[in-house]
């Protein structure tokens, strides 16, 4: 990381923000993100938090950081944040913001009536995951404005470099969002609560192809997959996904209950498994599209 990296200041101190964990050659085209894996909490977002510590930890993607944390060693990149989701989410747009929740009228470029805000899951959201309230009252305009300009537009600055540096390297570009989903995920018709939901947008933000080798391979392992029910992808897919100037976005959700203890957070004895087959998931998914786009003549 850059030392302009901005910084949360915690109950222990400093800390980055975001991290990004580089190999000492990028020889994959791929790209990850974890935007929601955040676990520091700032000190005066606690302070100004009605929902106990445990409490509030309900929207985050629980471990999913540490699921991907091989990705260097295969040759790509991971961006992931240490924000938590429930004091800023960057899978919003920059400025969807509930007027209800500030203190002072918003800048007119809000966007204030969003389908994610009027459910409380705005850019800065006001409720966590089990639909409850996170703040005592209501926020100065300037503290919403200032964790976007110093933290979601860096984070951005950051995804969109990686994804332009990969780009030009191997002429191709895939962005793999990663997230985890509660084990109380709705039930598709008939019951079905899948193990993984691959989302592309309904089929804009990344090549079928692609979609198609993702969702192979990690049935193949075994897993229960699903594409775009009940998650199509969320800002950043809808943003950075543009297959025809050579960038390819796809959102993959993993059912928290096969790895983690989601009352207790922490992880299961199953960890360990899921993150080997991810490792080798993401081993067939290289291979398939170097054999697919034959990025590795343009690597060399």
């Amino acid at each position: 990381m850059s030392e302009s990296t901005p910084t949360l200041q915690t109950l222990a101190g400093r800390c980055p923000a975001f991290e990004i964990l580089r190999p000492p050659v990028q020889t994959l085209p791929i790209v990850f993100s974890s935007p929601h894996s955040g676990r520091v909490y700032p000190r005066a977002f606690m302070e100004s938090a009605k929902l106990s510590a445990d409490a509030i930890r309900r929207s985050e993607d629980l471990f999913v950081d540490q699921l991907f944390d091989f990705v260097p060693s295969l040759g790509a990149p991971l961006l992931f944040a240490r924000f938590p989701r429930a004091f800023l989410d960057v899978n919003r747009e920059p400025y969807e913001l509930d007027p209800k929740m500030f203190d002072a009228d918003l800048p007119g470029f809000a966007n204030v009536a969003s389908v994610r805000v009027a459910g409380g899951l705005g850019t800065i959201p006001r409720i966590v995951a089990e639909k409850e309230e996170i703040y005592r009252g209501r926020l100065s305009v300037a503290e919403g404005l200032d964790r976007i300009e110093t933290i979601y537009k860096p984070y951005h600055a950051s995804l969109e470099a990686l994804l332009r540096e990969t780009r030009e390297r191997f002429g191709m570009a895939l962005l793999l969002d990663c997230h985890s989903m509660p084990s109380t995920v709705r039930a598709l018709p008939g019951g079905r609560r899948p193990d993984i939901v691959v989302g592309d947008r309904f089929g804009t933000s990344a090549s079928g192809r692609m979609v198609a080798q993702v969702v192979t391979s990690l049935a193949r392992l075994g897993y229960d997959v699903t594409r775009n029910k009940p998650y199509a992808g969320g800002y950043i897919t809808e943003r950075y996904g543009s297959p025809a100037t050579g960038i390819h976005a796809i959102q993959i959700e993993i059912n928290r209950g096969l790895y983690a203890d989601e009352q207790r957070y922490v992880p299961t004895h199953m960890f360990d498994a899921v993150r080997g087959d991810l490792c080798a998931f993401v081993t067939e998914l290289a291979a398939a599209i170097g054999a697919d786009f034959g990025y590795a003549a343009a690597a060399e």
